[in-house]
């Protein structure tokens, strides 16, 4: 386990892609909870930042060729603030690839970025039913649910995103922040 940290992060480090041959799906699920168990105990913010970018490609590499180009457009998309045409590619993404966690969590920010909170967190819930592990589904709950003026959900969301990926940038500040609104409208 610690060889295979070890040399993904210094593949980052040197600023090489990290690339691997084509997993087969008990490998990438192998390497996936090794990486989100590193990624627990992560010593800094940078070496965090590495195990998640190797997660993120996992599984992102569930998809076919087709469904990852279809995902990446939409994150192009989302970039360009163009929400609608975001929204179509990761459509077409789910129905390329029904169980792909990913094409519905970029579904749920290009539904976010629309204004369409419900249908947002619709697919943010089935982004976890896939994957209860997706840490990026968590932070963006926790905005949600914010943005929804649900100050307890968007603590407990992000407690959880915090559970996963303790070295988020900003995490700590962001915690005491909503336990400061929640414990305000307590009192």
């Amino acid at each position: 386990m610690r060889r295979l940290i070890l040399h993904v992060l210094a593949l980052a480090l040197a600023g090489a892609p990290v690339a691997h041959a084509q997993l087969r799906p008990d490998q990438r699920r192998a390497e996936l909870n090794t990486l989100l168990d590193a990624l627990r105990t992560a010593s800094s913010e940078r070496y965090a930042a590495v195990l998640e970018t190797r997660i993120r490609q996992l599984w992102l590499e569930q998809g076919s060729p087709a469904v990852v180009l279809m995902i990446n457009r939409g994150q192009r998309d989302l970039g360009n603030e163009a929400a609608a045409a975001a929204l179509s590619d990761f459509n077409t993404a789910i129905t390329l690839a029904p169980d792909l966690p990913d094409a519905y969590f970029g579904r749920a920010l290009a539904r976010y970025a629309g204004g369409d909170y419900h249908g947002a967190l619709a697919d943010i819930e089935q982004t976890l039913k896939l994957e209860p592990r997706h840490f990026p589904a968590f932070e963006a709950l926790s905005r949600i649910a914010e943005a929804l003026h649900d100050d307890k959900g968007a603590l407990a969301a992000w407690q959880k995103a915090l559970d996963l990926s303790p070295k988020t940038p900003g995490g700590a500040e962001r915690l005491k922040a909503l336990t400061l609104k929640v414990q305000g409208e307590s009192t």
